[in-house]
């Protein structure tokens, strides 16, 4: 288990910087870590790619747009700073490809702090569709992810962790410890079948996080028919869970990112901060 001693959070142009920047800042308190925040957003010229061929005027009210995006997310980043708590950097990405930079940057970091994506919302095309997804896959960091809706005064006290024996759940897992072990509680959910009899030592989630200072209570389920995503929020709400952990499934091919269908629907409807792992 690595510590948690560096948080990068990224910053968009959309109002729900501030609540990820507050989130990020308590738990660079928590954990002693140093926090760095990078704006990185997609120019809007590169969005509107035709209207350059409109004229000068067209490019120049396009980066007076860019511009007040920037000063917006930057008088949210004093307005956080001037509260005191721990300090953080601010930095932006100014190069593209948006997704590479940002993935980057994130190879130095022990933990990211993203935003799940608002369809609807003015910010939506500050970044790719897919860039959470995109991010995970690319820089093998653990993130948490913070819903488009809620205010989150806490984040851990009561935890559920989505649990199948494969790589990205125990890669979740083991991203999660430093937050686990400060829980107050700790449900374990699975959905696969109960393990066949053997006369091997018989190793499990419950143990492991027990020898890590983890005391949890496992759920074993039979079939979700609504699908496994639907099936972890719904019982997260249930037990009024704070934080979701679960391994972000998928792979990508070429210019196509697959996503398995609990990652899918979770990404899509989260109501809870979930800390995600590939």
């Amino acid at each position: 288990m690595s510590p948690i001693r560096s948080i990068l959070l990224h910053l968009d142009s959309g109002e729900r910087s501030a609540v990820r920047m507050r989130i990020a800042r308590d738990l660079a308190r928590q954990f002693e870590a140093s926090l760095t925040t990078l704006y990185a957003v997609t120019s809007t010229l590169l969005d509107l790619p035709f209207a350059s061929v409109a004229g000068s005027s067209a490019t120049l009210e396009l980066q007076e747009i860019d511009a007040a995006r920037r000063a917006g997310a930057r008088a949210l980043f004093d307005k956080q700073l001037g509260a005191g708590g721990p300090t953080m950097a601010w930095n932006e990405l100014v190069a593209e490809p948006l997704v590479a930079g940002f993935t980057e940057q994130a190879l130095y970091a022990d933990l990211l702090v993203l935003g799940q994506r608002e369809p609807d919302s003015p910010s939506a095309r500050d970044v790719p569709a897919d860039f959470i997804e995109s991010v995970l896959m690319g820089s093998g960091r653990p993130a948490l992810i913070v819903p488009y809706a809620g205010d989150f005064t806490s984040i851990g006290g009561t935890a559920l962790v989505a649990w199948k024996p494969s790589r990205d759940a125990a890669h979740a897992v083991t991203a999660a410890l430093p937050l686990l072990q400060r829980a107050r509680k700790v449900q374990v959910a699975t959905w696969a079948e109960a393990p066949a009899p053997s006369h091997a030592p018989q190793l499990d989630i419950v143990q492991y996080l027990r020898l890590h200072g983890v005391h949890a209570e496992l759920r074993r389920y039979g079939d979700a028919p609504g699908g496994v995503g639907e099936s972890l929020l719904s019982l997260a709400a249930d037990l009024s869970a704070d934080l979701l952990v679960m391994g972000c499934y998928g792979h990508s091919r070429a210019r196509e990112l697959v996503l398995g269908g609990a990652s899918r629907s979770v990404l899509r409807s989260m109501t809870l901060p979930v800390l995600m792992a590939h």
